[in-house]
Parts: C-alpha cells; structure tokens; sequence
C-alpha cells in the first residue's frame, strides 16, 4: 500500500520537466567539496538533504549538511512513505526524502542529491532522465589517505568505508559520467561543465513551451 501511494506521488512530478544531477561515490572522494562548489555557479539549484541517523560531526548543522534524526522518526517516516529512497549504510541510514524532489520539479529547479549506489538505481526508477555521476578517486590508496587526513572515523569505521569502496565501485558503469577526482580544480570544472550539460539538454517539454512561443 504505501509502496503505491509513494509511485504515485513519484510519478506525478516525473511526467513534468526536470533537471536532476545524481552523484554518487565512496566516502572520502570529494562529492561534498564538489557539490559544495556547484552552488556558487549554479543558478536556480536546488539541493536535496538527505536525512540521516549517524551523529552529527563536529561543524555540522542540522538541515545544511543533513536532517540529524534518531531512528525511531526515521523508521516512522519510512511508514508514511517520506522516501524517495533510504538505504542503511555503516550501521546508520540515510534517505532522500520525496517532498524536496517534488517541491525542486515543480519549482523548476536544478536538483542535486547525494546518494549511494543503490540509492541511485532507486531514483532512475522514478526519474529515469535524471542524469548521475559516479566520483572517485583514481586508486584505493589515495582514497583511503584521505579518509585517514578528515580524522572524523575510527580505523574500524575507515576499513568499512573502503570495503563499502570497493563494493560501490561494481555498480559505476550504471552511472552516466565517470569523474575521477585526483585534482580538485580540474575536477571543479569538470562538474561544472556535466551540470551545465544537463540544463542545456533537450526534451519534450521544452520544445513544447519553444512551439508555443513560436506560435506554432
């Protein structure tokens, strides 16, 4: 039943025009420096947060990086079908929740999320002109150097993440765009040129809006 009620309300905003960038990739490859980035040169953006069970880390604000949320309203949100998609991930979950899709398409907005792997396969299913880019680092050791300069994990919980590393990585050749992050400015202006790629792609409802104005 709620699985229904959620395609539907999915389906709704799909059949309407949208731009949605799906990045995905192993902890510690830089998504959030580049996503971070794409707000100050992107127009109209608008990015999705997801809402998350881990603890806030030290910097972080509730409602910039994620909604902070215990399990139990998590678990109660997953019941009133609040998701797009939700996935656990290191003991903790984390979903995208559907009212900020909805909210971003019908406001005709650039939409960013951050999901992982199987959250990505999760919203194509909806949305499946919604285009992705996987983002990693150019080998194992440079990703777990960094996981080990942020100081923000244990090393119990940095061999989980690069287990999970090698585990997401299978799945990238589902993605769209493959973006190996071994510079930050080069990689800077290769997200930037997949996003303005993205706005300026063609579809039915813009021809349409096009004819229109056209008179035709």
């Amino acid at each position: 039943m709620l699985d229904s009620i959620l395609n539907e309300k999915a389906h709704y905003c799909s059949n309407l025009p949208y731009n949605i960038m799906i990045i995905s990739g192993p902890s510690g490859a830089g998504k959030s420096t580049l996503t971070n980035f794409l707000r100050y040169y992107i127009s109209n953006i608008y990015f999705s947060i997801s809402t998350t069970t881990r603890s806030m880390r030290e910097g972080e604000l509730h409602g910039r990086e994620y909604f902070f949320v215990s399990k139990e309203d998590f678990y109660r949100d997953i019941e009133l079908g609040n998701f797009l998609e939700y996935e656990q991930v290191h003991d903790n979950f984390y979903g995208t929740g559907l009212c900020q899709f909805q909210e971003g398409i019908l406001n005709n907005r650039f939409i960013v999320c951050d999901v992982d792997v199987r959250g990505h396969n999760s919203i194509k299913k909806f949305y499946p002109n919604a285009k992705s880019v996987f983002i990693t680092t150019k080998d194992l050791a440079t990703l777990e150097s960094r996981l080990l300069k942020r100081q923000t994990d244990s090393k119990h919980i940095i061999q989980k993440r690069i287990r999970n590393a090698l585990d997401e990585l299978k799945y990238a050749d589902a993605f769209d765009y493959l973006l190996i992050n071994d510079n930050i400015e080069d990689s800077k202006e290769a997200i930037l040129h997949i996003a303005k790629s993205i706005i300026l792609l063609n579809h039915a409802s813009k021809m349409q809006d096009l004819l229109m104005k056209y008179g035709v």
